[in-house]
């Protein structure tokens, strides 16, 4: 059986070279991706940064903790408490204590001689300039700050900032002039402004860490005596402190997830690509199985000769993946990075069972591919060979069509219980990547089947138009339905990924942008400059006395609920003036008022597991606290945007971020908005004044980069594969049919006219297949719009028609150049000696 594997192999090499090269570019993508996950799975050990040069710090715990049946449960607090000042005092008796305060500061640089520079507004963070040996920064130019109003700031290359400049400033205090009198290094965990440690005491007099030069052991002791709540770090324990300790684990996750769906797909479209070629290069060679069956081969032989090429080619092109895989695992590693999808450290490690097993993938997709094919090969008949025609006749058996149901009914299925029970479980991201894939696994195992009556409805009207061109490829795409259907599979599999991924991403951000339009009922909108700044007080009761303006002034905070009595889950939430809440928004109320909203209140959605209005609810606020709040109404899930509502006393301590305004009735619009950017202006913070639309659009959580990035990145493994594969079956089904253009051209078509009508051919069978790709897409983002819908959402769907055609003509550019090439070649040779050729 080897030799003639090897053999079969040598003489049909053109139908193996696609299917070695769809498989060793799948097994390479599955080994870069494989090599990439095994660098997610675990962050480097960084050490501190902050106070990487501090013996001790004294914070408070930034982690909420509850005590459950199963263990403690822990989430992060959205506002850390500061380090009371009797602590403070009592450590400082141990030994030599350094204050760090944090708050945020802005700056807009003027000059050195007050000139503005037009940088706009950048955000940083402020500290006592004590604090700075902590790190340690170490002045690169100037002197530290030795009086109000001065300040050193971190550079970096390329920074506009330098000694003698003199920047606008707003902090907590206000606004104020600062000179810049020193620079420190960018070290590249936060860009630092430090002031004079008086000055940063008056602008944020709370002790947010304290530096301790003392005995780890003798400072435990007083922080204990001192009650709970406050952590002592040492070691590598004093990263906690730092800015956004977790942020590199974090964005590990997402890399994490976005890699493993990457290569899941890449199987997916692998697996399928293999076994539609093994398919359809056996259907061409059944009339070489009818001789071997003639010739005294058994059935078991056939199958075991179809597996062994199969094992053969998949042995090779997973060598040669292997090595694509190790050679492009830092090439997409760097991507990645490039792209923001990957925090700046992140490489490939040393790991190598990710090669290994991408190498026995590829092997067992070969074979597991051909195996099926194979079944189809052992039940060839000896009188296959004596009596074929180049009609197809019978195009499935039967063990094709039972599992095409099976797994049509089981995508479906799994589609309509997730509507029934839980539809925002279809708007999840696993959910609307993977769920696509049953559903166009299913209608490829139908092509055969579909791709006749779509042939005949679809080239209708090109037999009609003058000329043989038409009818010709209608009824030889009609004849081979074999041959149609395994050239139409990539595309659907190509078409219904593209739309139905970037399909439902698009529609769920419209679906978003609709949600903020419908509760946004304010006439103006007032935000920070800079993102997650908060807005003065000062300019907040500003704001409150422009005479025609009711403002709704609202800060965000979060809350966090213990469901079930195991599981912590903290949701985003707005603290908001009840009395003003309905006059500037209209959020999606199910059950019960917004204006019963009051301190002793809340306002949840119906994806909490306490939905009742006037029971009482546990929960735990931004800054920790523990309160019981009554249950004041219910908003509809929605997209999950529709968060909770609580009162200001219960924001946890957080600032205000927006304000809401409506213009009274009897006031002058314009007189409003003059007087609201008055104050902005006078801030000089780069406060923005909005109309209520272009808040909307501004907020509306639209495509962001890393997904667009993340998806494309997705799309790009399988269009390459499916084009591979594309290619290989039209190369193959060309080669195969010289002979019939070779009857053509001795019949009085020119080489012209035969090679139009290839290229007609091809291109009417893409068609096909992104007509059932379509199909099967449809089918997915109806059911994404029908759980919007159930969730309370009316939305339109998005269909992406630009990369959707422009997907549709690379695939006929494809298989027009797969068909017209090979078909090119072979007329060179004379009609007659290709009509008397052998097979």
């Amino acid at each position: 059986m080897l030799m003639l594997a090897l053999h079969g192999v040598r003489t049909r090499w053109v139908s193996f070279v696609g299917s070695f090269v769809a498989l060793a570019l799948g097994v390479g993508l599955i080994a870069a991706t494989g090599l990439a996950l095994a660098a997610t799975f675990s962050a480097p050990d960084k050490g501190p940064e902050r106070f990487a040069a501090a013996p001790v710090v004294v914070r408070a715990d930034d982690q909420l903790r509850v005590r459950t049946a199963n263990g403690v449960r822990t989430r992060p607090l959205a506002r850390t408490a500061p380090v009371p000042p009797a602590l403070v005092t009592e450590l400082a008796a141990l030994g030599r204590t350094v204050e760090d305060r944090t708050f945020p500061v802005d700056l807009a640089a003027t000059g050195r001689d007050g000139d503005p520079r037009a940088q706009g507004i950048e955000p940083r963070t402020g500290h006592p300039w004590s604090v700075a040996a902590a790190a340690p920064y170490r002045l690169t130019s100037g002197r530290s700050p030795a009086a109000p109003g001065e300040a050193v700031v971190t550079a970096g290359p390329g920074s506009h900032l330098r000694t003698g400049d003199r920047v606008r400033a707003t902090t907590p205090a206000g606004a104020t002039t600062l000179t810049v009198v020193g620079t420190v290094a960018d070290r590249g965990f936060e860009s630092a402004v430090f002031l004079g440690d008086e000055e940063a005491a008056r602008i944020s007099p709370a002790v947010d860490a304290l530096v301790v030069h003392a005995d780890a052991t003798a400072v435990r002791d007083v922080v204990a005596r001192a009650g709970g709540g406050m952590d002592v770090l040492t070691g590598d324990g004093r990263r906690r402190a730092d800015p956004g300790p977790d942020r590199d684990a974090e964005a590990l996750v997402s890399v994490n997830a976005l890699l493993g769906t990457a290569a899941g797909i890449t199987l997916f479209v692998s697996v399928s690509v293999v076994a539609s070629t093994f398919a359809f290069a056996v259907a061409q060679r059944r009339r070489e199985f009818g001789l071997l069956r003639t010739a005294g081969a058994t059935p078991g032989q056939i199958r075991r000769t179809v597996v062994a090429e199969a094992a053969l080619v998949g042995l090779l092109a997973s060598a040669a993946g292997w090595w694509l895989g190790a050679t492009g695992a830092p090439l997409l590693a760097a991507r990645l990075v490039d792209a923001g999808l990957a925090p700046a450290w992140f490489a490939i490690g040393e790991q190598t069972w990710p090669l290994r097993t991408a190498f026995w993938t590829g092997v067992g997709v070969a074979t597991a591919g051909a195996l099926a094919a194979s079944f189809r090969a052992g039940r060839t008949a000896p009188t296959e060979v004596l009596r074929e025609a180049a009609v197809d006749s019978r195009t499935m058996p039967a063990s094709r069509w039972i599992l095409a149901a099976l797994v049509l009914l089981t995508g479906a299925g799994l589609l309509v219980t997730a509507l029934v029970l839980d539809p925002g479980d279809v708007l999840g991201r696993k959910a609307y990547i993977t769920r696509p894939l049953l559903l166009i696994v299913g209608i490829a195992l139908l092509a055969p089947v579909l791709a006749g009556p779509l042939v005949r409805a679809l080239t209708w009207l090109p037999a009609r138009l003058p000329g043989a061109t038409g009818v010709l490829a209608r009824e030889n795409a009609s004849a081979g339905v074999r041959r149609t259907a395994a050239v139409a599979a990539p595309v659907v599999i190509t078409v219904a990924l593209t739309v139905s991924l970037l399909g439902t991403v698009a529609t769920l951000a419209e679906a978003k942008a609709t949600e903020v339009r419908t509760a946004t009922t304010a006439d103006l909108v007032v935000v920070p400059g800079a993102a997650g700044r908060s807005l003065p007080p000062s300019f907040v009761e500003r704001v409150r006395a422009v005479e025609g303006a009711v403002a709704g002034v609202s800060r965000s905070t979060a809350v966090t609920v213990l469901e079930e009595g195991t599981a912590l889950v903290t949701s985003e939430a707005r603290a908001v003036d009840p009395a003003r809440l309905t006059a500037v928004s209209a959020p999606p109320v199910v059950a019960g008022r917004l204006t019963d909203l009051d301190d002793d209140s809340i306002v949840v959605n119906e994806e909490w597991l306490t939905t009742t209005v006037g029971e009482r609810v546990t929960v735990w606020l931004g800054d920790g606290r523990q309160v019981s709040l009554r249950i004041a109404a219910v908003l509809a899930t929605g997209t999950g945007s529709n968060g909770v509502y609580v009162t200001a006393r219960n924001a946890g301590g957080a600032g205000a971020d927006r304000i809401d305004v409506a213009v009274a009735e009897a006031a002058d619009p314009g007189a409003v908005v003059a007087a609201l950017r008055r104050a902005a202006d006078a801030e000089g913070t780069g406060i923005r004044v909005l109309t209520g639309a272009e808040w909307a659009a501004a907020a509306a959580p639209g495509m962001s980069d890393s997904t667009r990035a993340g998806l494309w990145l997705i799309l790009s493994m399988a269009l390459l594969c499916t084009g591979i594969a594309l290619a290989n079956t039209l190369v193959t089904a060309t080669t195969d049919r010289v002979r019939d253009l070779a009857v053509l051209r001795l019949t009085g078509a020119s080489v012209p006219q035969v090679l139009r009508l290839v290229a007609v051919e091809a291109v009417a069978v893409v068609t096909v297949g992104a007509v059932i790709g379509a199909g099967v897409a449809a089918v997915n983002l109806a059911g994404v719009w029908g759980a919007l819908a159930l969730l309370g959402v009316r939305s339109e769907v998005v269909v992406p028609w630009g990369t959707t055609g422009a997907v549709i003509a690379a695939a006929a550019v494809v298989a027009a150049v797969s068909a017209v090439v090979p078909a090119a070649f072979a007329l060179r040779t004379r009609p007659v000696e290709l009509a008397g050729m052998r097979e």
